[in-house]
């Protein structure tokens, strides 16, 4: 529409033509005049906005339920990430306190058999130098550590060591074929030699085929010459087996070591012996045997049994 005199003069009049209606119908309320008009233009346009609304509110809802699901996964990512932490947190925090535990013992173990150790951490496991039962640990020469020293934990003996270098040596463990030790019976001081069977008991050959052993006797280390490769005195095993005496020149038993030797962490390697045989001292408190309870049961005879019976029972 091109901009005239009466063009304007039209919309001036719409515009005036507007408030008029709009003054009524406010005026009317429920009555106004324009009612039934409006009604008619909601039931015309009623289903148009109501399907445009149906059409625009899932896709709203959809863009709000992408945006609070990036929210919700990212804050479930956030939680998944501090739960792996705690997780991880407090599986160091028991490994520690394992670790705490076993230094304790061992520093324990080493201040009754006055030995000087260096503390070790176990870092490999496996066939190293030919062995079939060695592990690795973290001292080497830089840390003053030697070929042929023994090697010891909270528990007891663990090895000697077989090789170094400068930041690490090579433990042979005591249950190796190839290990053998000097042992001595705690109280008769029977003298033998223990060798290792891997997963099996200890084998020990007592140097006195008619020795008096049983089962529950413990051993430590009988020592050798210049304390090396074994201090004495540091705890072996118990006892577990002893096969009959036949008469031979030696007599055989089996014995279970302390040491657990599948779960190594903590060591300490003997780099200054003990000035005198600490002898039986390292070893662990017996356990007091728990008394077996003795039940005596009285039997009283009744006063109100018939004469027979007393007569019986007397």
């Amino acid at each position: 529409m091109r901009d005239t005199r009466e063009s304007r003069l039209l919309l001036v009049l719409l515009v005036a033509v507007a408030f008029a209606l709009i003054t009524v119908d406010i005026r009317g309320g429920q009555n106004s005049p324009v009612d039934g008009a409006r009604q008619a233009a909601a039931t015309v346009f009623g289903p148009v906005e109501n399907g445009v609304s149906s059409a625009v509110n899932p896709v709203g809802d959809a863009v709000a339920a992408v945006r609070d699901s990036g929210d919700r996964h990212s804050r479930l990512a956030t939680l998944e990430r501090e739960n792996a932490a705690l997780k991880a947190k407090l599986g160091s925090g028991a490994r520690n306190r394992s670790r705490l535990a076993q230094l304790d013992g061992m520093l324990k173990l080493a201040g009754e058999g006055q030995y000087g150790i260096k503390g070790a951490q176990v870092i490999a496991i496996g066939a190293a130098q030919g062995f079939s039962w060695t592990v690795t640990i973290d001292v080497g020469a830089h840390d003053g550590i030697q070929r042929d020293m023994t090697v010891l934990n909270g528990d007891g003996l663990v090895g000697r060591v077989t090789t170094v270098g400068p930041d690490s040596a090579t433990v042979l463990l005591a249950n190796d074929p190839d290990f053998t030790v000097g042992t001595r019976m705690e109280g008769s001081d029977e003298l033998g030699f223990a060798s290792g069977q891997g997963d099996r008991p200890l084998r020990v050959q007592l140097l006195n085929g008619k020795a008096d052993v049983k089962k529950g006797d413990r051993l430590v280390t009988f020592g050798s010459q210049h304390d090396k490769p074994f201090v004495p005195g540091v705890p072996v095993g118990v006892v577990s087996r002893v096969d009959p005496s036949g008469g031979d020149l030696t007599r055989t038993v089996y014995v279970t070591p302390y040491v657990g030797f599948t779960k190594l962490d903590v060591v300490g390697v003997v780099v200054e012996a003990p000035k005198k045989d600490p002898r039986d001292t390292v070893l662990p408190k017996k356990a007091k045997p728990t008394p077996t309870p003795t039940v005596t049961v009285t039997v009283t005879p009744s006063a109100n049994a018939p004469a027979g019976d007393q007569q019986q029972e007397q």
